[in-house]
């Protein structure tokens, strides 16, 4: 009985091939497209008169690019990058997990988690196959709905250079 049981979990247990399990491939944008999304969702922003900050995050949550406007708060930078992190970090947006976790939702403990910001305007970056590339985080418009606009500008800027 216990020989049978060895073999049947051989069986099961996945093996490595020399190299071809040993590692793991991934996307990330490349510093320039990072720029160009922070880039356009600040002139977004801009444009409609609001003093901003965007950080630009790679899958990892590590900070790729950041810009701030002469005018915006001394916050944005902790705001904007906490936003982009949480984004990357929790697969969504900010905005959608700010609903998730309000008190009594089960994942409302999220919210003492010191990094994570459940405010909206953090966004995750997707290339056209659906693999999370990075985030980006805006803060500082008069509304955190409309820090995602600029964010989504961002986003939107960069679509055919991510679509495949």
């Amino acid at each position: 009985m216990m020989k049978h049981l060895v073999i049947a979990a051989a069986c099961v247990v996945p093996t490595f091939t020399q190299a071809q399990d040993a590692f793991v491939t991934y996307k990330s944008l490349v510093p320039e497209l990072a720029l160009k999304v922070a880039e356009t969702a600040l002139q977004s922003c801009q444009d409609s008169g609001y003093q901003v900050g965007v950080m630009v995050v790679d899958r990892f949550g590590q900070p790729q690019a950041y810009l701030r406007d002469r005018y915006a708060g001394m916050h944005v930078f902790e705001t904007a990058h906490r936003k982009a992190w949480t984004a990357v970090s929790f697969r969504t947006s900010t905005g959608e997990l700010a609903t998730a976790t309000q008190a009594g939702e089960i994942a409302s403990g999220i919210r003492h988690i010191s990094q994570a910001l459940p405010l909206a305007g953090g966004l995750v970056i997707y290339s056209g196959d659906g693999s999370i590339v990075g985030g980006v985080g805006v803060s500082g418009a008069p509304g955190p709905e409309l820090d995602v606009i600029c964010a989504q500008d961002g986003i939107d800027a960069i679509e055919d250079d991510i679509a495949f």
